[in-house]
Protein backbone atom coordinates (compact mmCIF):
# COMPACT_ATOMS: atom_id res chain seq x y z
CA UNK A 1 0.00 0.00 0.00
CA UNK A 2 1.25 3.65 -0.51
CA UNK A 3 0.41 5.43 2.57
CA UNK A 4 1.73 9.20 0.72
CA UNK A 5 -1.39 11.47 0.61
CA UNK A 6 -2.13 14.65 -1.55
CA UNK A 7 -3.67 16.43 1.56
CA UNK A 8 -5.44 19.91 1.20
CA UNK A 9 -5.04 21.31 4.48
CA UNK A 10 -8.05 23.89 5.11
CA UNK A 11 -7.83 26.38 8.11
CA UNK A 12 -7.93 30.16 9.18
CA UNK A 13 -5.46 29.68 11.84
CA UNK A 14 -2.16 30.49 10.36
CA UNK A 15 -0.11 28.76 13.07
CA UNK A 16 -2.73 25.74 12.83
CA UNK A 17 -1.80 25.81 8.60
CA UNK A 18 1.78 25.65 9.31
CA UNK A 19 2.51 23.51 12.10
CA UNK A 20 -0.06 20.81 10.79
CA UNK A 21 1.58 21.19 7.69
CA UNK A 22 4.79 20.28 9.12
CA UNK A 23 3.52 17.57 10.13
CA UNK A 24 2.19 15.83 7.15
CA UNK A 25 5.26 16.77 5.36
CA UNK A 26 7.36 14.92 7.68
CA UNK A 27 5.65 11.72 6.97
CA UNK A 28 6.23 12.11 3.86
CA UNK A 29 2.61 13.67 2.83
CA UNK A 30 2.43 16.10 -0.55
CA UNK A 31 0.16 19.03 1.15
CA UNK A 32 -1.31 22.37 -0.34
CA UNK A 33 -2.51 24.58 1.87
CA UNK A 34 -5.61 27.08 2.05
CA UNK A 35 -6.75 29.36 4.72
CA UNK A 36 -10.61 29.01 3.78
CA UNK A 37 -13.67 27.38 1.53
CA UNK A 38 -12.99 29.38 -1.66
CA UNK A 39 -9.29 29.05 -1.79
CA UNK A 40 -9.39 25.84 -1.07
CA UNK A 41 -12.12 25.15 -4.37
CA UNK A 42 -9.96 27.25 -6.59
CA UNK A 43 -6.89 25.04 -5.77
CA UNK A 44 -8.96 21.18 -6.29
CA UNK A 45 -9.50 23.61 -10.24
CA UNK A 46 -5.91 22.89 -10.70
CA UNK A 47 -5.47 20.05 -9.03
CA UNK A 48 -6.57 16.37 -7.38
CA UNK A 49 -5.91 15.92 -3.88
CA UNK A 50 -7.07 12.10 -1.92
CA UNK A 51 -7.59 13.82 1.12
CA UNK A 52 -9.35 17.22 2.42
CA UNK A 53 -8.55 18.55 6.36
CA UNK A 54 -10.87 20.67 7.07
CA UNK A 55 -11.92 22.72 9.68
CA UNK A 56 -15.70 22.95 10.88
CA UNK A 57 -15.34 26.82 11.91
CA UNK A 58 -14.13 29.16 9.38
CA UNK A 59 -15.31 32.71 8.56
CA UNK A 60 -17.31 32.88 4.78
CA UNK A 61 -17.70 28.90 4.15
CA UNK A 62 -17.51 27.20 6.78
CA UNK A 63 -15.98 23.33 6.56
CA UNK A 64 -19.84 21.52 6.35
CA UNK A 65 -20.67 23.70 3.41
CA UNK A 66 -16.99 23.04 1.93
CA UNK A 67 -17.58 19.26 2.43
CA UNK A 68 -20.96 19.16 0.69
CA UNK A 69 -19.10 21.23 -2.20
CA UNK A 70 -16.00 18.52 -2.04
CA UNK A 71 -18.61 15.92 -2.34
CA UNK A 72 -20.50 17.22 -5.27
CA UNK A 73 -17.84 18.58 -7.15
CA UNK A 74 -14.58 15.71 -6.08
CA UNK A 75 -16.79 12.85 -4.73
CA UNK A 76 -13.37 10.49 -4.44
CA UNK A 77 -11.80 13.11 -1.99
CA UNK A 78 -11.84 12.17 1.41
CA UNK A 79 -12.62 14.52 3.67
CA UNK A 80 -11.80 15.22 7.27
CA UNK A 81 -12.75 17.57 9.65
CA UNK A 82 -11.12 19.10 11.98
CA UNK A 83 -12.26 21.35 14.60
CA UNK A 84 -11.63 22.56 18.20
CA UNK A 85 -15.53 22.99 19.01
CA UNK A 86 -16.31 19.41 18.76
CA UNK A 87 -19.98 18.10 19.09
CA UNK A 88 -21.86 14.89 18.96
CA UNK A 89 -24.42 16.97 16.40
CA UNK A 90 -21.70 18.28 14.42
CA UNK A 91 -20.21 14.84 13.84
CA UNK A 92 -22.97 13.03 13.27
CA UNK A 93 -24.06 16.08 10.24
CA UNK A 94 -20.69 15.85 9.42
CA UNK A 95 -20.47 11.63 8.99
CA UNK A 96 -24.09 12.32 6.90
CA UNK A 97 -22.72 14.85 4.37
CA UNK A 98 -19.85 11.95 3.27
CA UNK A 99 -17.06 13.00 5.70
CA UNK A 100 -14.55 10.16 6.33
CA UNK A 101 -13.74 11.28 10.11
CA UNK A 102 -14.03 13.63 12.64
CA UNK A 103 -10.99 14.72 14.45
CA UNK A 104 -10.58 16.83 17.82
CA UNK A 105 -7.87 19.83 18.36
CA UNK A 106 -5.13 20.08 19.49
CA UNK A 107 -3.73 17.00 17.78
CA UNK A 108 -1.64 13.86 19.32
CA UNK A 109 0.68 13.30 16.36
CA UNK A 110 0.32 9.59 16.91
CA UNK A 111 -3.34 9.61 16.70
CA UNK A 112 -3.12 11.88 13.84
CA UNK A 113 -0.63 9.13 11.88
CA UNK A 114 -2.83 6.30 12.52
CA UNK A 115 -5.70 8.17 11.23
CA UNK A 116 -3.68 9.15 8.13
CA UNK A 117 -2.90 5.42 7.31
CA UNK A 118 -6.94 4.78 7.68
CA UNK A 119 -7.36 7.13 5.14
CA UNK A 120 -4.02 5.83 2.39
CA UNK A 121 -6.39 1.89 3.06
CA UNK A 122 -9.33 3.93 2.17
CA UNK A 123 -8.17 5.34 -1.21
CA UNK A 124 -6.24 2.18 -2.25
CA UNK A 125 -9.77 0.34 -1.72
CA UNK A 126 -12.00 3.08 -3.44
CA UNK A 127 -9.34 2.89 -6.35
CA UNK A 128 -9.51 -0.69 -6.43
CA UNK A 129 -13.13 -0.93 -6.32
CA UNK A 130 -12.77 1.47 -9.29
CA UNK A 131 -10.65 -0.52 -11.01
CA UNK A 132 -12.42 -3.96 -10.36
CA UNK A 133 -16.01 -2.03 -11.75
CA UNK A 134 -14.11 -1.23 -14.90
CA UNK A 135 -12.68 -4.62 -15.52
CA UNK A 136 -16.03 -6.06 -15.29
CA UNK A 137 -17.47 -3.79 -17.28
CA UNK A 138 -14.92 -4.90 -19.98
CA UNK A 139 -16.14 -8.09 -19.62
CA UNK A 140 -13.20 -9.74 -17.57
CA UNK A 141 -13.64 -13.09 -15.49
CA UNK A 142 -15.43 -13.08 -12.18
CA UNK A 143 -14.43 -12.13 -9.38
CA UNK A 144 -15.38 -10.67 -6.09
CA UNK A 145 -12.92 -8.14 -3.80
CA UNK A 146 -9.82 -9.39 -5.81
CA UNK A 147 -10.83 -13.03 -5.69
CA UNK A 148 -11.34 -14.46 -9.35
CA UNK A 149 -13.50 -17.37 -9.87
CA UNK A 150 -16.47 -18.70 -11.89
CA UNK A 151 -16.78 -22.28 -10.46
CA UNK A 152 -20.02 -23.21 -8.42
CA UNK A 153 -17.97 -23.56 -5.28
CA UNK A 154 -15.78 -20.44 -5.70
CA UNK A 155 -19.24 -18.67 -6.05
CA UNK A 156 -20.28 -20.37 -2.67
CA UNK A 157 -17.41 -18.88 -1.32
CA UNK A 158 -17.95 -15.53 -2.03
CA UNK A 159 -21.66 -16.01 -0.99
CA UNK A 160 -20.42 -16.69 2.13
CA UNK A 161 -17.86 -13.97 2.71
CA UNK A 162 -20.74 -11.52 2.18
CA UNK A 163 -22.77 -13.14 5.21
CA UNK A 164 -19.74 -12.89 7.12
CA UNK A 165 -19.36 -9.52 6.42
CA UNK A 166 -22.70 -8.62 7.63
CA UNK A 167 -22.44 -10.23 11.08
CA UNK A 168 -19.91 -9.48 13.69
CA UNK A 169 -18.94 -13.02 14.78
CA UNK A 170 -15.86 -14.79 14.59
CA UNK A 171 -14.73 -16.47 11.61
CA UNK A 172 -12.61 -19.70 11.55
CA UNK A 173 -11.47 -20.42 7.20
CA UNK A 174 -9.96 -23.39 6.27
CA UNK A 175 -8.51 -24.89 3.44
CA UNK A 176 -5.04 -25.90 2.05
CA UNK A 177 -1.99 -23.98 1.75
CA UNK A 178 -2.12 -21.19 -0.97
CA UNK A 179 -5.92 -21.47 -1.51
CA UNK A 180 -5.99 -18.13 -0.36
CA UNK A 181 -6.98 -17.54 3.01
CA UNK A 182 -5.98 -14.89 3.75
CA UNK A 183 -7.72 -12.69 0.72
CA UNK A 184 -10.84 -13.95 2.12
CA UNK A 185 -9.91 -12.69 5.14
CA UNK A 186 -9.03 -9.35 3.75
CA UNK A 187 -12.34 -9.85 1.92
CA UNK A 188 -14.61 -10.40 4.67
CA UNK A 189 -12.93 -6.99 6.36
CA UNK A 190 -13.47 -5.05 3.26
CA UNK A 191 -16.96 -5.82 2.53
CA UNK A 192 -18.19 -5.19 6.19
CA UNK A 193 -18.72 -2.19 8.13
CA UNK A 194 -14.69 -2.39 9.37
CA UNK A 195 -13.33 -1.73 6.38
CA UNK A 196 -11.36 1.51 6.65
CA UNK A 197 -10.52 0.05 10.39
CA UNK A 198 -6.89 -1.81 10.67
CA UNK A 199 -6.58 -4.75 9.47
CA UNK A 200 -3.95 -6.80 11.53
CA UNK A 201 -2.37 -10.10 10.63
CA UNK A 202 -0.15 -12.07 12.33
CA UNK A 203 1.16 -15.36 11.06
CA UNK A 204 0.92 -17.60 14.57
CA UNK A 205 3.43 -20.38 13.11
CA UNK A 206 6.30 -17.99 12.20
CA UNK A 207 7.22 -16.76 15.63
CA UNK A 208 7.94 -18.79 18.42
CA UNK A 209 5.41 -19.02 21.58
CA UNK A 210 7.55 -16.17 23.66
CA UNK A 211 7.64 -13.76 20.80
CA UNK A 212 3.94 -14.62 19.92
CA UNK A 213 3.15 -13.69 23.44
CA UNK A 214 4.72 -10.35 22.94
CA UNK A 215 3.25 -9.26 19.46
CA UNK A 216 -0.12 -10.35 20.52
CA UNK A 217 -0.24 -8.38 23.83
CA UNK A 218 2.52 -6.07 23.26
CA UNK A 219 4.86 -5.55 26.61
CA UNK A 220 6.10 -2.69 28.92
CA UNK A 221 9.21 -1.38 28.91
CA UNK A 222 11.94 -3.77 30.97
CA UNK A 223 9.27 -6.78 30.35
CA UNK A 224 12.22 -9.41 29.20
CA UNK A 225 15.79 -8.73 28.25
CA UNK A 226 15.81 -6.38 24.89
CA UNK A 227 12.82 -4.42 26.10
CA UNK A 228 14.27 -1.17 26.08
CA UNK A 229 10.90 0.25 25.28
CA UNK A 230 7.16 -0.39 25.67
CA UNK A 231 5.11 -1.78 22.57
CA UNK A 232 1.40 -1.88 21.73
CA UNK A 233 0.22 -5.41 20.36
CA UNK A 234 -1.13 -6.98 17.65
CA UNK A 235 -4.13 -6.47 19.90
CA UNK A 236 -4.67 -3.08 20.39
CA UNK A 237 -3.52 -2.17 16.83
CA UNK A 238 -6.37 -4.31 16.05
CA UNK A 239 -8.68 -1.97 17.82
CA UNK A 240 -12.01 -0.93 15.58
CA UNK A 241 -11.21 -3.28 13.14
CA UNK A 242 -9.88 -6.97 12.50
CA UNK A 243 -7.61 -9.35 14.02
CA UNK A 244 -6.57 -12.43 11.12
CA UNK A 245 -4.85 -15.23 13.21
CA UNK A 246 -3.04 -17.04 10.32
CA UNK A 247 -2.14 -20.66 11.22
CA UNK A 248 -4.52 -20.59 14.20
CA UNK A 249 -3.85 -24.04 14.97
CA UNK A 250 -0.19 -24.07 15.52
CA UNK A 251 -1.12 -22.33 18.48
CA UNK A 252 -0.17 -23.59 21.95
CA UNK A 253 -2.62 -24.47 24.78
CA UNK A 254 -1.06 -22.04 26.97
CA UNK A 255 -1.54 -19.05 24.20
CA UNK A 256 -5.22 -20.24 23.59
CA UNK A 257 -6.20 -20.25 27.17
CA UNK A 258 -4.70 -16.23 27.09
CA UNK A 259 -6.45 -15.34 23.63
CA UNK A 260 -9.78 -17.38 25.19
CA UNK A 261 -10.03 -15.16 28.25
CA UNK A 262 -9.32 -11.88 25.56
CA UNK A 263 -12.39 -13.10 23.47
CA UNK A 264 -14.47 -13.56 26.34
CA UNK A 265 -13.43 -10.69 28.79
CA UNK A 266 -12.57 -8.39 26.28
CA UNK A 267 -9.63 -7.09 28.22
CA UNK A 268 -5.82 -8.09 28.70
CA UNK A 269 -2.47 -6.54 29.87
CA UNK A 270 0.86 -6.40 28.04
CA UNK A 271 3.66 -8.79 29.19
CA UNK A 272 5.41 -7.60 32.21
CA UNK A 273 1.95 -4.58 32.93
CA UNK A 274 -0.13 -4.43 35.64
CA UNK A 275 -2.77 -2.20 34.12
CA UNK A 276 -6.34 -3.53 31.99
CA UNK A 277 -6.37 -2.63 28.27
CA UNK A 278 -9.41 -3.04 26.03
CA UNK A 279 -9.75 -3.43 22.18
CA UNK A 280 -12.78 -3.74 19.87
CA UNK A 281 -11.90 -5.67 17.82
CA UNK A 282 -13.45 -8.86 14.99
CA UNK A 283 -11.51 -11.89 15.02
CA UNK A 284 -10.82 -13.97 11.64
CA UNK A 285 -8.56 -17.00 12.21
CA UNK A 286 -7.23 -19.79 9.40
CA UNK A 287 -5.66 -22.63 9.47
CA UNK A 288 -4.82 -25.74 6.74
CA UNK A 289 -5.04 -28.10 9.83
CA UNK A 290 -7.79 -30.59 11.20
CA UNK A 291 -8.97 -28.80 14.48
CA UNK A 292 -11.55 -31.47 15.20
CA UNK A 293 -8.29 -34.17 14.75
CA UNK A 294 -5.71 -31.35 16.81
CA UNK A 295 -9.17 -31.54 19.37
CA UNK A 296 -9.05 -35.47 19.60
CA UNK A 297 -5.10 -35.27 19.96
CA UNK A 298 -5.92 -33.43 22.91
CA UNK A 299 -3.62 -30.43 21.26
CA UNK A 300 -6.16 -28.05 20.60
CA UNK A 301 -8.50 -27.00 22.78
CA UNK A 302 -12.55 -27.24 22.34
CA UNK A 303 -13.82 -24.46 24.13
CA UNK A 304 -10.93 -22.23 22.07
CA UNK A 305 -12.54 -23.98 18.94
CA UNK A 306 -15.76 -22.85 19.42
CA UNK A 307 -15.28 -19.71 20.47
CA UNK A 308 -13.44 -19.27 17.07
CA UNK A 309 -15.55 -21.20 15.04
CA UNK A 310 -18.94 -19.43 14.94
CA UNK A 311 -18.85 -18.75 11.41
CA UNK A 312 -17.19 -21.33 9.08
CA UNK A 313 -15.99 -20.95 5.21
CA UNK A 314 -13.72 -23.59 3.73
CA UNK A 315 -11.75 -23.35 0.77
CA UNK A 316 -11.58 -25.90 -1.62
CA UNK A 317 -8.10 -26.48 -3.55
CA UNK A 318 -7.59 -25.62 -6.96
CA UNK A 319 -7.90 -28.83 -8.30
CA UNK A 320 -11.17 -29.31 -7.43
CA UNK A 321 -12.28 -26.29 -8.76
CA UNK A 322 -10.62 -26.11 -12.53
CA UNK A 323 -12.80 -23.79 -14.42
CA UNK A 324 -10.88 -21.50 -12.09
CA UNK A 325 -7.58 -22.53 -13.67
CA UNK A 326 -7.67 -20.40 -16.85
CA UNK A 327 -9.45 -17.39 -15.71
CA UNK A 328 -7.05 -17.14 -12.58
CA UNK A 329 -3.86 -17.87 -15.16
CA UNK A 330 -5.56 -14.96 -17.28
CA UNK A 331 -5.65 -12.74 -14.12
CA UNK A 332 -2.34 -13.25 -12.87
CA UNK A 333 -0.68 -12.66 -17.29
CA UNK A 334 -2.47 -9.59 -16.70
CA UNK A 335 -0.97 -8.80 -13.65
CA UNK A 336 2.42 -9.52 -13.83
CA UNK A 337 2.58 -7.91 -17.60
CA UNK A 338 1.60 -4.92 -16.05
CA UNK A 339 4.38 -5.28 -13.34
CA UNK A 340 6.88 -5.86 -16.11
CA UNK A 341 5.67 -3.37 -18.36
CA UNK A 342 5.24 -5.88 -21.08
CA UNK A 343 1.79 -6.25 -23.51
CA UNK A 344 -0.58 -9.01 -21.87
CA UNK A 345 0.61 -12.36 -23.37
CA UNK A 346 -1.76 -14.64 -24.36
CA UNK A 347 -1.47 -18.87 -23.78
CA UNK A 348 -0.72 -21.15 -26.11
CA UNK A 349 -3.27 -24.73 -26.56
CA UNK A 350 -0.70 -27.01 -24.96
CA UNK A 351 0.15 -24.17 -22.10
CA UNK A 352 -3.73 -24.18 -21.58
CA UNK A 353 -3.44 -28.22 -21.73
CA UNK A 354 -1.06 -28.40 -19.36
CA UNK A 355 -2.15 -25.62 -16.80
CA UNK A 356 -5.41 -27.70 -17.09
CA UNK A 357 -4.03 -31.37 -16.15
CA UNK A 358 -1.71 -30.30 -13.57
CA UNK A 359 -2.88 -31.35 -10.11
CA UNK A 360 -1.35 -27.94 -8.18
CA UNK A 361 -0.16 -28.92 -5.03
CA UNK A 362 0.10 -25.59 -4.20
CA UNK A 363 -3.45 -24.31 -5.23
CA UNK A 364 -3.54 -20.53 -6.31
CA UNK A 365 0.02 -19.72 -4.75
CA UNK A 366 1.72 -22.28 -7.29
CA UNK A 367 -0.58 -20.70 -10.00
CA UNK A 368 0.40 -17.40 -9.20
CA UNK A 369 4.17 -18.36 -9.43
CA UNK A 370 4.10 -20.43 -12.26
CA UNK A 371 2.90 -17.33 -14.28
CA UNK A 372 4.58 -14.91 -13.05
CA UNK A 373 7.99 -16.58 -13.92
CA UNK A 374 6.68 -17.69 -17.49
CA UNK A 375 5.88 -13.44 -18.03
CA UNK A 376 9.37 -12.34 -16.50
CA UNK A 377 10.92 -15.28 -19.58
CA UNK A 378 8.85 -15.16 -21.76
CA UNK A 379 9.51 -12.79 -25.10
CA UNK A 380 7.05 -13.11 -27.26
CA UNK A 381 2.73 -12.54 -27.46
CA UNK A 382 2.35 -15.76 -26.33
CA UNK A 383 3.25 -18.27 -23.55
CA UNK A 384 4.28 -21.78 -24.52
CA UNK A 385 4.80 -25.32 -22.90
CA UNK A 386 8.27 -24.72 -22.17
CA UNK A 387 8.08 -21.49 -20.26
CA UNK A 388 5.65 -23.35 -17.44
CA UNK A 389 7.78 -24.54 -14.68
CA UNK A 390 5.75 -27.01 -12.46
CA UNK A 391 6.52 -27.77 -8.71
CA UNK A 392 5.33 -31.50 -9.62
CA UNK A 393 5.65 -33.31 -13.01
CA UNK A 394 2.83 -32.58 -15.36
CA UNK A 395 0.39 -35.07 -16.54
CA UNK A 396 0.81 -34.48 -19.76
CA UNK A 397 4.51 -35.37 -19.58
CA UNK A 398 4.07 -38.07 -17.22
CA UNK A 399 0.67 -39.36 -17.29
CA UNK A 400 2.02 -42.95 -15.68
CA UNK A 401 2.59 -40.80 -12.32
CA UNK A 402 -1.01 -40.34 -11.93
CA UNK A 403 -4.19 -42.69 -10.76
CA UNK A 404 -7.42 -43.49 -13.20
CA UNK A 405 -8.80 -41.30 -11.48
CA UNK A 406 -6.82 -37.96 -11.82
CA UNK A 407 -5.84 -39.04 -15.55
CA UNK A 408 -9.60 -39.25 -16.20
CA UNK A 409 -10.30 -36.01 -14.62
CA UNK A 410 -7.61 -33.94 -16.64
CA UNK A 411 -9.08 -35.48 -19.84
CA UNK A 412 -12.73 -34.52 -19.04
CA UNK A 413 -11.02 -31.03 -18.04
CA UNK A 414 -9.43 -30.61 -21.73
CA UNK A 415 -11.60 -32.03 -23.81
CA UNK A 416 -14.27 -29.88 -21.79
CA UNK A 417 -11.86 -26.63 -22.65
CA UNK A 418 -11.33 -27.03 -26.00
CA UNK A 419 -15.24 -27.55 -26.55
CA UNK A 420 -16.06 -23.91 -24.92
CA UNK A 421 -17.64 -25.94 -22.04
CA UNK A 422 -20.04 -27.36 -23.79
CA UNK A 423 -20.90 -30.76 -22.18
CA UNK A 424 -22.92 -32.20 -25.30
CA UNK A 425 -20.11 -31.51 -27.50
CA UNK A 426 -17.71 -32.38 -24.54
CA UNK A 427 -19.54 -36.01 -24.64
CA UNK A 428 -19.65 -37.07 -27.99
CA UNK A 429 -15.59 -36.07 -28.17
CA UNK A 430 -15.60 -38.78 -24.88
CA UNK A 431 -17.67 -41.21 -26.86
CA UNK A 432 -20.41 -41.38 -23.66
CA UNK A 433 -23.58 -40.29 -23.43
CA UNK A 434 -24.32 -36.77 -21.87
CA UNK A 435 -25.95 -38.00 -18.76
CA UNK A 436 -23.15 -39.85 -17.69
CA UNK A 437 -20.74 -37.02 -18.45
CA UNK A 438 -22.54 -34.63 -16.33
CA UNK A 439 -22.71 -36.73 -12.97
CA UNK A 440 -18.77 -37.07 -13.65
CA UNK A 441 -18.99 -33.30 -13.58
CA UNK A 442 -21.33 -32.80 -10.63
CA UNK A 443 -18.99 -35.15 -9.03
CA UNK A 444 -16.06 -33.41 -10.17
CA UNK A 445 -16.95 -29.86 -8.87
CA UNK A 446 -16.48 -28.66 -12.44
CA UNK A 447 -19.12 -25.93 -14.01
CA UNK A 448 -21.46 -27.29 -17.26
CA UNK A 449 -22.58 -25.05 -19.85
Amino acid sequence: MNSRLRVLLVDDELAMRESLAAWLRQDGHQVTKAPGGLEALAEMEHQEFDLALVDIKMPGMDGLELLRRIKDERPDTLVVIITAYGSIESSVEAMKAGASDYLLKPFDPEHLMLLLEKMARQRDMLRENSALRQRLSEGECASYAGLVGQSPAMQAVFDQIEDAAAAMAPVLITGETGTGKEMVARAIHGQGPRAFAPFVTINCGAVTETLLESELFGHERGAFTGAVKARRGRLEMADGGTLFLDEVGEISQKMQVALLRVLEEKRFQRVGGNQYLTSDFRLISATHRDLTELIRQGRFRQDFFYRINVLTIVIPPLRERGEDILPLAEHFLAYFAAQTGKPKPGLDPRAQRALLAYPWPGNVRELRNVIERAVIVSQGSTVGLDKLTFLAPTPEAEPASLTLAEVELAHIRRVLATQGGSVGLAAEVLGIDRSTLSRKIKKAGLRKT
